[in-house]
């Protein structure tokens, strides 16, 4: 194990990240295998509103869990993962590991191609570094705080990413998701001005989209349940890096590693222009679906 002290240095997060980059690929070609092998799929439901577990995820979930903890160990860094039992223990370390193998499950069930692995670190409950793969595209994107997020292919090459300059809600695409839609997101949705609206699967797979410019805004309304640490985790880095922003409507941040792993609240991620507007957009519309229904 190599002898790294966390601490906020980049030159730590830099070597943190040459460790988590070839895991993050691994786990990505696990998927794959088993998305090109459907026969050897299993699925089970979790229960009433928590979706489906497949082979595909387990298997990612413990390969990602085995190399991070060979490689960087429990006693600095806790580990919360969505295929795995929580444990309080990850409230006491600044540290933590938010990982989800496979983000998409619905997707990568129905075969649409759009689920990606979503790794992520965090310190003192703020992310610091990001890995999102998406194996179907043969890409990973990575991201560490103050140092840029870029879009990686398995050769090594890598680019930039950058979010759109559009500042004018008028010209921007928004991008939704195609089974995760409710009444008031519908409403909300309609009553802000935009030039197209796109649908994506995962979380990860939107943010993304985003932050290559691809798409502008995103918006997710918790209901009687909410998205989870291990679904924006990753991804926000990402975005953030690209130059987005993501918050609540009320413009308060997301924290993780809370005992309460659910991210309640109406959130909003866009290309950063325009944050502001986009957010008066939304909480207008909001209140007058409140008054309204």
């Amino acid at each position: 194990m190599p002898n790294l002290i966390p601490n906020l240095e980049p030159q730590t997060l830099t070597e943190i990240m040459a460790i988590a980059r070839p895991i993050a690929w691994g786990a990505a070609a696990i998927l794959l295998e088993y998305y090109n092998s459907p026969e050897d799929l299993t699925i089970k439901h979790k229960g009433k509103g928590e979706g489906s577990v497949t082979s595909a995820d387990l298997a990612a979930n413990d390969y990602i869990l085995k190399h991070l903890q060979t490689e960087l160990g429990t006693s600095e860094f806790a580990y919360l993962s969505e295929e795995t039992e929580d444990s309080v223990d990850r409230l006491s370390h600044d540290w933590v590991w938010i990982i989800d193998p496979l983000d998409g499950t619905s997707d990568f069930i129905k075969r649409t191609g759009e689920f990606v692995v979503h790794i992520g670190l965090t310190y003192q409950k703020n992310p610091v570094l990001g890995l999102v793969a998406c194996p179907v595209d043969d890409r990973l994107y990575t991201a560490i705080v103050g140092q840029g997020a870029y879009a990686e292919q398995r050769d090594g090459s890598k680019q930039k990413m950058q979010v759109s300059t559009k500042t004018n809600s008028a010209e921007m695409v928004a991008i939704a998701s195609r089974s995760h839609r409710s009444e008031v997101l519908e409403f909300i949705l309609n009553r802000i001005p935009k030039a197209d609206e796109r649908a994506v699967g995962s979380i990860g797979g939107k943010l993304g989209a985003i932050a290559q410019g691809r798409a502008d805004f995103y918006i997710s309304l918790s209901g009687k349940s909410a998205p989870k640490d291990w679904d924006y985790c990753a991804p926000e880095v990402i975005l953030t890096e690209a130059g987005g922003k993501i918050t609540h409507f009320d413009r308060s941040p997301l924290t993780y590693n809370n005992t309460d792993v659910r991210q309640w609240g109406n959130i909003i991620a866009t290309n950063g222009h325009s944050h502001e507007q986009l957010c008066q957009l939304c909480e207008a519309a909001l209140e007058e679906f409140n008054q309204s229904y």
